[in-house]
């Protein structure tokens, strides 16, 4: 089934839901509701078109998800001690 007919689907579903049920899809997805109305707005978008725009000219270091790790388990254990 493709992503439309899925999304065709829900919309005809959520209109004759019982109100638990609807309740309970909006508890699993409620979290990305947010996220998407909170962290994408014209600053947030602006500032990732910018690293990415000096990424591609190699202006800024960027690290792999093992160095990334790495430093911040390091960091993690400082704070410990």
């Amino acid at each position: 089934m493709t992503t439309t007919a899925i999304r065709k689907k829900l919309v005809n579903y959520l209109k004759i839901a019982d109100e638990k049920k609807i309740k309970a899809i909006y508890t699993i997805v409620e979290d990305d509701i947010s996220t998407a109305e909170n962290d994408w707005d014209k600053d947030f978008l602006k500032e990732l078109n910018r690293r990415s725009r000096q990424f591609r000219k190699g202006i800024s270091k960027s690290f792999t998800w093992e160095e990334t790790k790495k430093t911040a388990i390091e960091k993690v254990k400082a704070k410990r001690r």
